[in-house]
């Protein structure tokens, strides 16, 4: 049923695995030679300094759950609100794909992202109280 797909698919994960690969080495090239360049300017005050400061400004609080959380709080929402409107109008607009498939993408793509602003406010909310 989804032969079709599964090729390009396979071959487009192992080029990606192969590019952040050779991604991996060149970065970790760049930051040895940047902290090479600036390893000479640095005094252990200033080192002692920032890390006090990172650590005050907002702890070790992760907001990747609370993201993903909003996410799927948005798109389930939106399925659910794109569901109500073609179970409702059915009879208007007929049974039309496009419709449908415009429809259900709209309303995931919509919701999911207002999803993801409601936790970026929320991040900022908490980042400020920190």
């Amino acid at each position: 049923m989804m032969d079709f797909i599964t090729v390009p698919v396979i071959i487009g994960i192992i080029v990606l695995g192969i590019y952040k690969l050779f991604e991996l080495f060149v970065c970790r090239k760049e930051r040895l030679a940047i902290i090479e360049k600036v390893g000479d300017k640095l005094s252990t005050e200033m080192v002692e300094r920032n890390l006090k400061l990172s650590t005050v400004s907002i702890g070790n609080i992760s907001f990747s759950a609370l993201k993903f959380g909003f996410l799927f709080i948005g798109l389930g929402i939106g399925l659910l609100l794109a569901f109500t409107i073609h179970y409702n109008f059915q009879d208007f607009c007929g049974n039309s794909y496009q419709l449908k498939s415009c429809l259900y993408g709209a309303s995931v793509l919509l919701f999911g992202g207002l999803g993801l602003l409601v936790a970026f406010l929320v991040e900022l909310k908490i980042s400020r109280k920190a």
